[in-house]
């Protein structure tokens, strides 16, 4: 039976009696496990584990598990929010409710149509050119690949600005991620009222950018559509704060700040990985083309990506996989791709992944939360990302892949590497 992630999960979730992911975590001694779940709630840790069930047609069934998931406790999101943006995006550019009609009588842009960015608010940047790109054009596609590959805040930025802040807010009701709020830009002090105002974009009908061009006037929020504060438990975090040099002493009030709880961000990786197998109303209006231009960037190693191009000592192989290889820099194990999005900011670490391993027969779906922050101060850059949050939840991608590894059979490792390589066969450039 397929067990459906949405707004009742904690409903549909598997009971405590039988959680394999609770005597995991009970029965490991490692220090770190040990330590954060010493106090899992001053850590803010949440769990969700997804066992992937094939049948005798190798068809996908899900079962979850969880630890401490609380879909009304707070948690930054921050970079996670670029899944669910980046397809968003690729839905729009491909003429799945456009934010604004195309002209008639022209193929609609691409992901890979020529772009510019002009302004039209206080504080808004234009873009002429990008060099990461194959022949300096900016486009879709490539601000897709940066968020993808390696997190880029600039390319969500502008996916942002293309869907448009009263779209976006829209777009994810329509596929039932009813908790989710993405209402700003990152890394740039983005708030209201800037951060509802977008730029126009112009696209043009042929590579080299000088034909008549479409063109998307900016994009303005609409009161109705303005958000409340968040209420959600936890929205106060730690107890003093650094804002423009000056330490604040109370703590940093999050309720006007994107939200994206766990099992949102669960929900909207399984309908990118296993579009046939969820609800209609949770898929994203996507080609096949698409789905496998999303699958290859998740997956991907910055190294072997040649637009744009990473230095694989600055982007190791493990470079944002924090479940299973967290930490320093180092490869992935043998056969091992894992489809992810991770987020860090303000002493969160968030990781939201799809491990398989199509040679041993693994694959299952997790997502997790840890905060460190032991000094209760945000903007400090005093976290203990390294010491604990990584070795913490690269140590639980290896408690569940080692589990997984014993339910292992040759017919499953037969099935995972055939779905698996039927999925990335025509993976786009």
């Amino acid at each position: 039976m397929l067990l459906l992630l949405g707004l009742n999960l904690p409903l549909t979730v598997q009971g405590q009696f039988g959680n394999p992911l609770k005597q995991l975590l009970r029965r490991d001694t490692s220090a770190v496990v040990r330590r954060v779940l010493a106090d899992a709630a001053g850590h803010r840790v949440q769990i969700l584990y997804t066992q992937i069930q094939r049948d005798a047609q190798g068809r996908p069934s899900f079962k979850s598990y969880a630890y401490r998931l609380k879909p009304n406790e707070y948690f930054y999101p921050a970079s996670t929010v670029k899944l669910p943006v980046a397809a968003l995006a690729l839905e729009l550019i491909n003429g799945g409710r456009p934010p604004q009609t195309w002209p008639k009588g022209y193929a609609p842009p691409t992901r890979e149509t020529p772009l510019q960015i002009d302004s039209a608010y206080a504080g808004q940047t234009t873009v002429r050119t990008d060099s990461t790109a194959f022949g300096n054009k900016p486009t879709i596609g490539q601000y897709i690949r940066k968020v993808l590959l390696v997190s880029d805040n600039d390319a969500f930025n502008r996916l942002y600005e293309f869907i448009g802040y009263n779209n976006l807010q829209a777009l994810l009701g329509r596929r039932q991620l009813g908790s989710t709020r993405i209402v700003h830009r990152l890394s740039v002090g983005d708030k209201a009222p800037a951060s509802g105002q977008t730029n126009p974009f112009v696209f043009f009908l042929d590579s080299a950018g000088h034909s008549v061009p479409y063109r998307l006037s900016a994009q303005f929020k609409t009161d109705h559509l303005w958000p409340s504060p968040l209420t959600l438990k936890g929205i106060d975090v730690g107890n003093a704060y650094f804002e423009n040099d000056k330490l604040v002493q109370k703590p940093m009030n999050f309720g006007v700040k994107n939200f994206f709880p766990l099992n949102e961000q669960q929900q909207v990786l399984r309908a990118l990985l296993f579009p046939e197998f969820v609800p209609a109303n949770q898929r994203f209006e996507l080609l096949p083309a698409d789905y496998a231009f999303l699958r290859k960037y998740l997956s991907l190693p910055p190294r072997l990506s040649q637009f744009p191009k990473y230095n694989p000592q600055d982007y190791p192989d493990n470079y944002a996989k924090f479940l299973l290889a967290g930490g320093p820099p180092a490869p992935l194990p043998e056969g091992v791709r894992v489809y992810n999005k991770i987020g860090q900011a303000y002493g969160f670490l968030i990781d939201n992944a799809c491990i398989v391993d199509s040679v041993r027969g693994v694959e299952f779906m997790l997502s997790a939360v840890v905060y460190t922050n032991a000094d209760g101060v945000l903007n400090d850059d005093k976290y203990e990302y390294d010491s604990v949050g990584f070795p913490f939840l690269c140590r639980l991608g290896q408690l569940v892949y080692e589990y997984e590894l014993r339910r292992t059979s040759p017919a499953r490792t037969q099935q995972i590497n055939g779905y698996w390589s039927a999925k990335n066969e025509q993976a786009a450039p």
